[in-house]
C-alpha cells in the first residue's frame, strides 16, 4: 500500500474544521507520513489532481497555531456528489488511479452526512478492487445531525455564537417602549439542534427568547401568531429563534409558502432562506407590531472569534484519532465521539461503522421539545452547556484575529 496521506474537507465549514485539519496532518507526521497532501476543494479537486503538499503550506512558525484558528476549510470544500460505482465506475478508476500515482495508503475526509456517503462508497470500491487504502471519515457538521456521536465537531462554537448573539439581540430589542417582535432565523433543515441552542440566552442576566421554533414539530402559522399576540399583552418587545427547516402541515418549508423558486444542490437538498422575512411579514400584516428579521445565515459556522475550547480541542482529538484508527488497519469508518456518563463532562473518541452513518440523521429527541412545542426542556441544556465551555482567544494583529491563508 502507499505511504502518504491525503486529506480533504467537504460540505459547509464550521469554525473549528482546520482544528480537525491540524490533528490530522500533526498524527501523520508523528506517524513518521512521508508526505501529507490536502485535496483543494474536496474530492471534485482530486478528481481534477488539484493537491497541496501540506508540509510546504504549514512550514511558517505558528502556521498550525493559526490554521486552529482560521474559520472555514483552510483546503476549499465541494458539494460533490459520488455516483454509484457500478453506474459511473470511470469516476472511481479516475480517483484511485490519482491516489496510486501519489502513494497514497491513508485518506481522510472531514464533512457531514454527504461527505461520510463519500467515504463509504470509496472504502466499498477499494474493498472491491483489493486496494489496501484505508479511509476514515472525520465528523463535521454544525447541525449536529450526524448519527451515532454524542455531538459533532463545529457544533458547540455554532452553539455559543448563537447564544451569545441572540443575548446581545435581546438587549437590543427592548430599549425602545414599542410592541416590535424579533425573529431570528437560524440553520437547520431537518435537524433544529441549532435554533435550541438559542434557549442558552435566558438566564438571570436576560430574558431569553420567548418562542423556539423547530423542524422536528409541524409549524402551524395561524397558532404562531396567536402566542405571538398573547405574548405581547405581557412584554411588548420579544424576540423569536425559528429554524430554516421549519414545515407546515402539507410538508412545505414556511420559506416556500411566498411562492418563490427554490434551487438545490447536487445532493437534492432546497437551499433554504427567507423563514425570517415571511414570518415578520406575517405578523406585521396581522398585528399591530414592529418587525424585524434577522438571518443568521454563515455568521454562524464562521465566527472562529467566539469559537468554544471544547470544540476546537474535540475537533483536534477527531483528526489525530481518525489517523491513529488508519495506523491500526481500520478503513469504511468514522470518528465518533462518545460522552462518558458523570457529574464531570468528558469525551472519548470511538469508530463506528460508515455504513450505518452515511445518509442517517439525528434530529433534536421529541421528550427534550416542551408540550406546547415553542421552547426547549432542562434536558437540552445540560446536554449542550459543556460543548459551549472554553474559549480558544485569536492571534491578534494591528486589533484584527490573524487567519492562515494558503496561497497555492
Amino acid at each position: 500500500m502507499g505511504v502518504n496521506a491525503i486529506v480533504g474537507q467537504s460540505g459547509g465549514p464550521t469554525a473549528v474544521i482546520n482544528a480537525s485539519l491540524a490533528g490530522v496532518y500533526s498524527a501523520c507526521k508523528a506517524h513518521g507520513v512521508q508526505r501529507v497532501y490536502g485535496m483543494r476543494y474536496g474530492v471534485q479537486g482530486l478528481l481534477k489532481e488539484q493537491l497541496i503538499d501540506l508540509s510546504q503550506a504549514f512550514s511558517q512558525p505558528q502556521a498550525i497555531e493559526l490554521l486552529i484558528r482560521t474559520p472555514a476549510s483552510c483546503l476549499g470544500s465541494c458539494r460533490y456528489k459520488l455516483p454509484d460505482a457500478n453506474a459511473q465506475v470511470s469516476v472511481y478508476e479516475t480517483l484511485f488511479a490519482v491516489l496510486e500515482k501519489y502513494e497514497i495508503g491513508y485518506f481522510f475526509y472531514i464533512g457531514g452526512n454527504d461527505s461520510m456517503d463519500t467515504i463509504l462508497k470509496l472504502s466499498d470500491y477499494g474493498r472491491r478492487i483489493g486496494s489496501g487504502i484505508r479511509f476514515i471519515g472525520i465528523p463535521k457538521t454544525i447541525d449536529n445531525d450526524l448519527a451515532v456521536t454524542d455531538h459533532t465537531p463545529g457544533y458547540g462554537s455554532a452553539a455559543k455564537y448563537i447564544a451569545t448573539t441572540v443575548k446581545e439581540l435581546v438587549r437590543d430589542s427592548t430599549i425602545y417602549d414599542i410592541r416590535s417582535a424579533t425573529v431570528v432565523e437560524i440553520m437547520g433543515r431537518n435537524a433544529g439542534w441549532l435554533t435550541a441552542a438559542a434557549a442558552l440566552a435566558r438566564d438571570e442576566d436576560c430574558e431569553g427568547v420567548s418562542i423556539l421554533c423547530l423542524p422536528e414539530v409541524t409549524f402551524h402559522p395561524e397558532r404562531f401568531v396567536r402566542r405571538v399576540k398573547a405574548l405581547q399583552r405581557q412584554s411588548p418587545s420579544i424576540v423569536i429563534a425559528v429554524s430554516e427547516g421549519i414545515r407546515v402541515a402539507d410538508g412545505r418549508y414556511v420559506c416556500e409558502l411566498s411562492d418563490d423558486a427554490m434551487a438545490v444542490d447536487p445532493f437534492g437538498h432546497k437551499y433554504l432562506g427567507g423563514t425570517a422575512r415571511y414570518l415578520c411579514g406575517l405578523l406585521g400584516a396581522r398585528l399591530d407590531t414592529k418587525t424585524r428579521a434577522v438571518e443568521l445565515s454563515t455568521l454562524q459556522r464562521c465566527a472562529a472569534h467566539t469559537a468554544s475550547g471544547t470544540d476546537v480541542s474535540e475537533a483536534y482529538a477527531a483528526g489525530s484519532a481518525a489517523v491513529n484508527a488508519a495506523f491500526e488497519g481500520q478503513t469504511g469508518m468514522m470518528v465518533a465521539l462518545l460522552r462518558v456518563p458523570g457529574e464531570t463532562y468528558r469525551c472519548e473518541m470511538t469508530l463506528h461503522d460508515v455504513h450505518g452513518v452515511a445518509n442517517q440523521e439525528k434530529t433534536v429527541p421529541l421528550d427534550w421539545i416542551d408540550a406546547e412545542n415553542y421552547g426547549i426542556r432542562g434536558a437540552f441544556l445540560d446536554y449542550v452547556r459543556p460543548l459551549i465551555s472554553g474559549e480558544l482567544p485569536p492571534l491578534y494583529d494591528r486589533g484584527l484575529p490573524r487567519h492562515l491563508r494558503l496561497n497555492q
